[in-house]
């Protein structure tokens, strides 16, 4: 199993909700000096996307090199078009990922902003407002979305651009000789883990040589863990091999407790509620969070481990979307993050195996549909790859 490659010496800050997210991101574009790579599934209309837009347009009318790429579908044929002309216009190269589903059914599901090459972002939340439904803009939140990402700086700061520049490279118009060649210029980012200080490193999937790697970070964390693991995710449909893991990990006495997000999709909810007997009679402790819009991907193993990033614990982010997590082994930064969770944990509802004894048989026939459905479709969209 490949590891993640971690390196050392890097200064990675936790970034909580958009009110700690839109003010750095747009404080670091607007110091931008010559070059800015951004990507994001979700960019909306609203005051939030047009002040992040705005930031975009004045760093290109100063000079500087500005790489913009938007997910067609995420958000939306008529935003994106209106959008492209725009920035086009004001001197933003941009990009459209997939559009009309040319390339297949993958989404680039990623949220990356690296400026100067001195400072990058990563994680899940995209340019939209909080206090409003990302699946529906019109549908207010009783409080903030409940998101996070992480900014960069240090060494690690290379592989994210390295990232961000083939990206914008498979966009364009590319010979098979050079597209070979691409792929063999991300083969040489191999770095070797040191002994000291903080480390992090950066995972990404894709449907080229990065098909398992999110998953596998997982599994590896997860076959290692001693103590605890927390896990918080809104879409979860996890693989066979990660529903194992965790209750491989409850089995062994690791407190594994889950903080699931619901009531957005009715088919996702019934599709988690599928797993819930059997992690719950493992040892695993289900939390349903229903405060607010629940939209983050994130997770603390033990004392040091955690990351942050865009994918979901589901067969789209596992195998077929594209995908950017950080993964940070330092025990302050998990600490603090541990700490959020278990705040929103406090908010939400425990799920405990008694709820499901009083659970009607028709309800329970329609959670397994639901998951033989949902594996269904995964499978033939993710050829296969889904189980």
């Amino acid at each position: 199993m490949r590891p993640v490659n971690f390196i050392a010496d890097n200064d990675v800050t936790l970034l909580h909700t958009g009110t700690d997210f839109f003010p750095a991101l747009i404080g670091a574009i607007d110091a931008a000096q010559y070059e800015v790579y951004f990507e994001t599934y979700i960019f909306a209309g609203d005051d939030t996307g047009l002040s992040v837009q705005a930031a975009l347009i004045r760093a290109a009318q100063r000079g500087v090199q500005v790489r913009m790429i938007t997910d067609w579908w995420g958000t939306g044929r008529r935003q994106v078009n209106s959008m492209h002309a725009q920035l086009v216009a004001q001197g933003v190269e941009h990009r459209m990922f997939n559009p009309w589903f040319l390339r297949g059914v993958t989404r680039t599901h990623r949220k990356i902003c690296v400026v100067d090459r001195n400072v990058a972002y990563v994680g899940g939340i995209n340019i939209n407002d909080d206090m409003f439904c990302d699946y529906d803009h019109s549908k207010a939140l009783s409080a903030p979305r409940w998101d996070f990402a992480v900014q960069v700086r240090g060494p690690l700061v290379a592989d994210i651009q390295l990232e961000a520049v083939t990206q914008w490279r498979r966009l364009g118009k590319l010979s098979i000789i050079k597209r070979i060649g691409l792929y063999r210029d991300m083969r040489k980012v191999e770095k070797i883990a040191a002994a000291h200080a903080v480390q992090a490193g950066f995972v990404v999937r894709d449907n080229l040589r990065n098909r398992h790697t999110i998953q596998r970070a997982y599994l590896q964390a997860l076959g290692q863990a001693r103590k605890s693991v927390l896990l918080a995710n809104p879409y979860f449909a996890p693989s066979r091999k990660l529903r194992r893991a965790l209750t491989s990990a409850a089995e062994r006495g690791v407190e594994v407790v889950l903080l699931i997000g619901v009531g957005e999709i009715w088919l996702q909810d019934a599709v988690a509620h599928s797993f819930y007997p059997k992690l719950l009679a493992a040892g695993v402790k289900v939390v349903e969070y229903h405060k607010t819009q629940l939209h983050a991907k994130v997770a603390v193993i033990d004392d040091d481990w955690a990351t942050v990033g865009s994918s979901n614990v589901d067969g789209l982010s596992l195998f077929l979307n594209q995908e950017a997590n950080v993964v940070i082994k330092d025990a302050v930064f998990a600490q603090t993050l541990r700490q959020r969770i278990e705040t929103a944990i406090a908010d939400g509802k425990v799920i405990t195996y008694d709820d499901f004894a009083h659970v009607g048989h028709v309800k329970r026939i329609g959670y397994e549909i639901a998951f033989v459905f949902y594996k269904l479709l995964m499978r033939v969209f993710a050829v296969g790859k889904y189980a």
